[in-house]
């Protein structure tokens, strides 16, 4: 027997998120249809204005609401230093750690030969504006994988032209692993180990 069209379109649309099936998305439907109206409007309507009101920060690529992130806006923060990450999930991460206290730079992937992305396809020309006689150091942190690594590797050689500190974050992350997952103390040792490139 068919699911009806409204419940089969909802699972559908829930199956379009990282990593939920097919039963795991009938379990969500489910669970929406034992909610009342209100919470269910609160849901539609949270998807909605997220989709309408986050943007991408104009000078490092972050999510928020305004042109500038709170954190490019505080100028309280290490403007001599750039921590270079692949995805806001990471600046959120690098930030529970409350010891960096420099800028950050989101380039929003990796170069993959795989699925054909290159280092022009990343948000990397805009970080180049940024660097002017203030950035003294730019710390890759991309995950240690091999299109992170890749990554690491085009970025530094990209970077070397200015007169500037190059580090890469240090191995205390396993290969294979992101930074979103990592605990804060293999964080914080990652960052402080970082070695120069």
């Amino acid at each position: 027997m068919e699911y009806p069209y409204s419940f089969e379109e909802l699972v559908e649309c829930f199956k379009l998120l990282p990593g939920i099936g097919k039963k795991g998305a009938e379990r969500m439907v489910y669970h929406v249809l034992s909610m009342d109206e209100d919470q269910v409007k609160r849901l539609s309507d949270a998807l909605i204005n997220l989709k309408k009101n986050m943007k991408y920060c104009q000078k490092c690529g972050h999510i928020c609401e305004d042109e500038l992130c709170d954190i490019c806006k505080d100028t309280s923060r290490d403007q001599s230093t750039i921590c270079i990450v692949e995805s806001p999930r990471d600046v959120f991460a690098m930030e529970k750690l409350k010891e960096y206290n420099g800028l950050y730079h989101v380039i929003h992937g990796t170069v993959s030969i795989m699925d054909g992305k290159t280092i022009e396809d990343l948000n990397v020309m805009s970080l180049f504006d940024r660097i002017d006689e203030n950035v003294k150091e730019v710390i890759i942190a991309t995950n240690p994988t091999r299109e992170g690594e890749t990554t690491s590797l085009f970025l530094a050689r990209l970077l070397s032209q200015y007169d500037i500190s190059i580090s890469r974050i240090a191995n205390g992350l396993p290969m294979g692993s992101n930074l979103e997952y990592a605990d804060e103390l293999t964080l914080l040792k990652s960052l402080e180990g970082r070695k120069k490139l």
